[in-house]
């Protein structure tokens, strides 16, 4: 069993990862070692990444041994689906106080073990590591394996302390757990050749369901999902799957690989947003599996199912392409949902005017210049007043986010449709385009916008607080358009860093006085990405930028 210090240097020189993908073997040591640093789990920790990668197994009894507030933070907040057991929805908890903190909670959990077994005998529970407990040396690992001995049942531990770094590396530390605790530990009553794991996919709403029955009609078995609707005995036997797809989603990247590397599971990155990539993941699901042994005809059927599939949808979609002509969409959103929605939304006859990337990959940004052209306008990091000026100046018709963005539609009086994990409505596969369509449609043409952007009786024009904020913001646009000095300064001084309150003069400078190539040396000079490393892509775009404009300037020296 290795420590968590070498599983998470393990993670971080995943070669699978997309940040690793361009580096040699020395340099993914060397950019990865960095000890962490204050803001490393801003925007959300390795308990929470943890917590939202595994809790859709449902089945499974979650215990999170820290203080209460982790798992009052944790419980519930996205919208996954069952399909049977609920029990993954009762948040369980030690509650450690400071008695605890000072005598250590070990017997605590031990406690908080036996009760969740003898009242809800689940197959196996779930012990995540926080960061109380683990400064003060609380060993879950030698609890969980005293349990197991004692009940007779799987405790698994998930070392994920919400201090050793953000999200995504917990989302990666969760998937550890699977591979060192659960996957390989049982064996399925029967095997098929048409046997599929499905990784990286959490049921959001319901989203699996709109998927599985095209794929139960050709015969395919969802083996194992990992982990939406998933069951603990369904991933302990996923070494025996044929064949693997990573739903978009590069947070179990290393579940793929290594699954691939132990047990010889071929896997692909796929979507199932929109109708052509649908169309493409189910031909690579069937050719995979032909691979490994199904029968050629599949592919026959799968393309007899595509054709029907698609028929239907785009006549379902039809009607919808007249009244969305010349609508202009913002999604402000991130990662792989960066291209796969924006796919989706072409489809529809919607026009971008542009997508963020603020987590988004190298790969995921070429694949969004595959869908929007090499002028694609990618936001990096977008102000609230930015997004505001956008929807008010009427560059968007509608703002497709998260739930932290609506408001700031609601007071430009935009449609707004949420698209993340918070969402009520299922737009996966062929059905889920279809939705999606609908639902865009009656948030554009709901009545009530024509109403709230109707002055009230007592207003008096251009003195309500919309327009003096616009007032103020074109009056700052034109003052430095008619100022070059200020507007330079105005560029430079762009926070590239939050964690470390960073500008981009500041990187432009060190990168040419150092001849810098790398995020390192970006980081070893200004302590850009010395926090959480979410600015590791835009100090890359830098680099990239001052590359190119350095070129001419080296061609006119000469």
């Amino acid at each position: 069993m290795s420590s968590l210090s070498a599983t998470i240097q393990d993670v971080f020189n995943e070669p699978g990862c997309g940040k690793n993908a361009n580096k040699s073997e020395a340099e993914r040591k060397k950019g990865c070692t960095k000890q962490l640093q204050p803001g490393g789990a801003a925007g959300g920790c390795a308990f929470d990444g943890a917590k939202i990668a595994l809790q859709p197994l449902t089945d499974v009894a979650h215990l999170i041994h820290g203080p209460i507030a982790c798992e009052g933070n944790s419980w519930d907040n996205r919208g996954a689906k069952s399909s049977g057991s609920n029990i993954w929805r009762t948040g369980f908890t030690t509650d450690i106080n400071e008695t605890d903190v000072v005598f250590g909670g070990e017997k605590r959990l031990f406690k908080a073990i036996r009760e969740i077994i003898e009242k809800y005998d689940p197959p196996a529970v779930f012990v995540y590591q926080t960061c109380v407990p683990a400064m003060i040396g609380d060993d879950i690992n030698a609890v969980c394996k005293a349990a197991k001995e004692k009940f007779g049942k799987p405790v698994i531990p998930v070392n994920s302390p919400g201090f050793v770094g953000p999200k995504n590396l917990g989302n990666k530390l969760a998937g550890e757990a699977l591979l060192e605790h659960v996957i390989g530990t049982e064996e399925p009553e029967y095997t098929t050749p048409y046997d599929l794991n499905i990784i990286g996919e959490y049921n959001l709403a319901g989203e699996l369901w709109q998927v599985k029955p095209l794929l139960d009609e050709l015969g395919i078995r969802i083996f194992s999902s990992i982990s939406g609707d998933g069951r603990y005995k369904e991933v302990a036997y996923s070494h025996r799957a044929k064949a693997a797809m990573m739903v978009c989603s590069k947070a179990m990247i290393n579940v793929a690989r290594k699954m691939e590397e132990r047990y010889g599971i071929p896997f692909f990155e796929g979507s199932f947003y929109g109708i052509e990539d649908s169309s493409d993941s189910l031909r690579e699901i069937a050719r995979l599996l032909i691979e490994r042994g199904a029968p050629e005809e599949l592919m026959t059927r799968t393309e007899a199912v595509i054709a029907r599939e698609e028929a239907k949808a785009w006549a379902a979609i039809a009607s919808y392409k007249p009244r969305f002509k010349g609508k202009k969409v913002l999604l402000i959103t991130g990662g792989v949902k960066s291209w796969s929605v924006v796919a989706a939304l072409q489809e529809a006859g919607l026009e971008l005017v542009g997508t963020s990337v603020k987590k988004s990959t190298k790969e995921d940004k070429e694949r969004i210049k595959e869908l929007m052209g090499q002028d694609a306008h990618m936001i990096d990091d977008m102000t609230p007043r930015e997004m505001y000026k956008m929807l008010k100046d009427a560059k968007a018709d509608i703002m497709l986010s998260g739930g932290r963005s609506q408001f700031i539609a609601l007071k430009a009086s935009m449609p707004w449709l949420d698209i993340n994990q918070e969402r009520h409505h299922a737009y996966m596969g062929y059905v889920g385009m279809v939705k999606l369509v609908e639902e865009i449609d009656k948030a554009l043409y709901n009545p009530i916008w024509e109403q709230v952007r109707k002055a009230a009786p007592w207003e008096v024009a251009g003195t309500n607080w919309q327009a003096v904020a616009m007032a103020q913001m074109d009056a700052e646009a034109a003052a430095l358009a008619a100022d070059p000095v200020a507007a330079e300064a105005a560029r430079r001084a762009k926070k590239i860093c939050n964690c470390k309150s960073v500008d981009l003069g500041t990187i432009e400078d060190a990168v040419a006085a150092h001849r810098l190539i790398d995020v390192e040396g970006v980081r070893t000079h200004t302590n850009a990405s010395g926090g959480c490393g979410a600015c590791s892509e835009r100090i890359d775009d830098i680099l990239a930028s001052v590359a190119m404009t350095a070129v001419p300037a080296l061609q006119a020296a000469e």
